[in-house]
């Protein structure tokens, strides 16, 4: 295994995952205050699930996304 080859690969699905979460999250969140299902001072709690298959990586992150 080449140490370097493997860090690197992680962080890009690391920075990709992380753009895309932020932007899906904010679109959701913009979408539901303009609709009025959301208040603009709210507490979210949020978990995003990782799997990675062959070895049997599946673990769930827990935490809250604060709008003010």
């Amino acid at each position: 295994m080449n140490d370097e080859t493997f860090n690197l690969s992680i962080r890009r699905f690391l920075k990709v995952v992380g753009i895309r979460s932020q932007t899906e999250i904010e679109r959701a969140v913009a979408r539901a205050i303009a609709e009025g299902t959301l208040k603009s001072d709210a507490v979210l709690p949020a978990s995003m699930r990782l799997t990675i298959n062959g070895v049997s990586l599946d673990i769930t992150l827990e935490g809250e996304i604060r709008l003010e």
